[in-house]
Formats: C-alpha cells, structure tokens, sequence
C-alpha cells in the first residue's frame, strides 16, 4: 500500500509524494527528485528532522542526539528513519530551491466564468493538460493571466483537492489585469496556466473548536477547507465561521454555506456588513461579532484570510480580549503594484 505524503517547504511551497510500504520518507522523496535534508541515513545526526502536521507512520531507528524523546513525543520525526502508515502532511525545515523542487506548471482551461456580484466572479477551471494541481485545503496557485506574458496573480482554491473543477472566487478589480481580462476576452475554453500549490495557510486537524473569519474574496480558502471537512465525515468540534463583507451584494456563496452547514455537524456561520447604510441585519466588522466568550479560554483555533486592514484589526482584538489562543493562522491579500506581483 502506498500512502500521499504533503512536503511544506520553509518558502511555502507544497510538493506531493508518493511512499510505498516499508519505503522511508527521504528514500521516497528522493525517488521522486525532491532532495530532503539529508546527510547520514542511520538516525544519528538529525540532519533530516521534521515536523509532522497529521498522519500515522512508524519512527524506525535513530538515536537520542539526532532525535529526543520530547521532540518525538511532539510530532518530530526523521525523514531517513519513519515510514508513513497513512496519508501525511511533514514540515520541512529548508527551502523548496535547496531541496531542488522545481516549478510543475499546469495548463488548464476555463470551464465556466460567474458573475455572483458587480465585484466578485466565481473562476471556474478543468484540466487541459494531465491533472489539477493536488493542493492542501487553504492553499494557493499562481495563474498566468492569458496574453500577458509572465503577469501573474494568486488566488485560493475554494474547492477541495481532488475535484475534477477547480474553483476560484476572484474580486473583479476594475482596471485590474484580471479584471480586464474577465470583463473583456475570458470565456471557456480559454487556457491558463497554474503554479502551485503555495502557502502556509492550511487546514490542520482539528483538535479544538475553529474560528473562521473571512473578509471578502479571504473566505475562499476557508470554503475549501470546509469541504475537505466535509468530504472527510465532518468534525467532532465545533467550526464557526464570521464571514464579512463592505457592501451586502458581495455576500457570495450563500447557498454553498448552507449546504455546507448541512453537511458538517456542528459547523455554524454568520455574515456582516460594514457599509454604513447597508440593510444587512448583523452590521459592522466580523471583530464586532465575537469577543473574549467566544474563545473558549484560548482552547480554540483562529483561521483568518483578509486584506491587511482586517488582518491587523483582528490582532488587535485578539489583544484586547487578553486571551491568548492556542493556534492562529493567517492569509493576507495585497493588491498588485506590478505586473509581476501576485494580488
């Protein structure tokens, strides 16, 4: 049996392998041209140390200089000694260019192009070319906008890996190289090249209730890691997601929410509006709608995807509440200032 094993590299680029049975971490990786740290193979310098995120695997053989019991009993393991007994997701501490990880581009091409709103467009995407780029649910690619050479932006998948459509909720700036690309020339058919995955924004296993908080576009990647919950059987802790927005017609993806409430027991979500005149019954920033009560004595995970503002307010929150949380983990989106700069 073989098992899928996610590398995260320190420049947050993701690279898939394949283990088979009795084969180590580092023997497969190299198998597959991904150079892991890597110096003696016996389990006695620790060169190959890293951290496992999720999966089951066995420890193998090493000694207590290259790996201590503590660092064990956290999640560390050595790459040259463990072997997976289940789907992984393993830390490693190096740079993808150390590690010689090339680029994989992937040609894809436009299945569907949705308007939700004036300002949000639902990018839909298919394989033209092999398969779409497996991915962890949260995570990014850079797409190469059709007719500009080397202009690129990042956007998040809102779908879960391994769907045969990928989806992108994407905010139509006018003006925007996406933006004249969506209002003028897209249509199906069209084909885009993708680089990824990227980023270190993921799901984790949860093992405490999850706060969700997503400011416009930001709540894509919270989607796909909802439907990775989903498609997994849910989740045995509560998920809430505050979902925010300036003008009520940007409020996207409603009915998926819905649908995704039916589906994932215990998962709940609420929405705002921060326009002043806005008829939307909750109004305000998603840090208006939740406070100290709501996390649960810092036994709680914080997912946040935003544009800066909001990712600087919500700290600031987190601060005046006096509770420190167990995990926090953020994406923050930029507008673009060159061609060449991912939005």
């Amino acid at each position: 049996m073989s098992h899928r094993i996610a590398l995260n590299f320190e420049d947050g680029v993701t690279r898939f392998i394949t283990a088979d049975a009795h084969e180590s971490i580092a023997d497969a990786a190299y198998r597959q041209g991904v150079n892991v740290p890597l110096d003696c193979r016996d389990g006695a310098c620790g060169t190959c140390k890293a951290f496992c995120q999720s999966g089951e695997y066995e420890e193998g053989f090493y000694i207590e200089d290259a790996l201590t019991d503590e660092e064990a009993e956290k999640g560390f393991l050595l790459c040259c000694q463990a072997q997976a007994q289940s789907d992984m997701v393993i830390d490693i501490p190096a740079a993808s260019t150390a590690c010689k990880v090339a680029d994989k581009p992937v040609v894809s091409e436009v299945a569907a192009i949705e308007r939700l709103s004036a300002n949000r467009v639902r990018l839909s995407l298919k394989a033209a070319e092999g398969a779409l780029p497996e991915f962890l649910p949260g995570q990014y690619v850079n797409m190469e906008i059709p007719g500009l050479a080397g202009v690129s932006r990042s956007y998040s998948f809102s779908n879960a890996s391994g769907a045969q459509v990928a989806t992108f909720l994407i905010r139509n700036v006018p003006g925007g190289a996406m933006g004249r690309y969506l209002d003028e020339q897209a249509a199906p058919g069209d084909r885009i090249t993708l680089t990824g995955p990227l980023g270190s924004f993921y799901l984790r296993a949860p093992q405490r209730p999850v706060l969700m908080l997503g400011g416009g576009t930001g709540v894509a990647p919270l989607l796909s890691m909802l439907e990775a919950l989903a498609a997994g059987g849910g989740c045995q802790h509560p998920i809430h997601l505050l979902y925010g927005v300036h003008e009520e017609e940007d409020l996207v993806e409603m009915e998926r929410l819905e649908e995704l409430a039916r589906r994932i027991p215990g998962f709940t979500y609420a929405t705002t509006c921060s326009a002043p005149d806005n008829a939307h019954p909750r109004k305000g920033f998603v840090t208006d709608h939740f406070g100290a009560e709501q996390l649960n004595g810092g036994d709680i995970d914080v997912y946040l995807c935003g544009p800066t503002a909001m990712v600087d307010a919500v700290r600031r929150h987190l601060d005046a509440c006096g509770v420190e949380v167990a995990n926090f983990y953020v994406e923050k989106f930029l507008p673009a200032k060159d061609p060449a700069v991912a939005a």
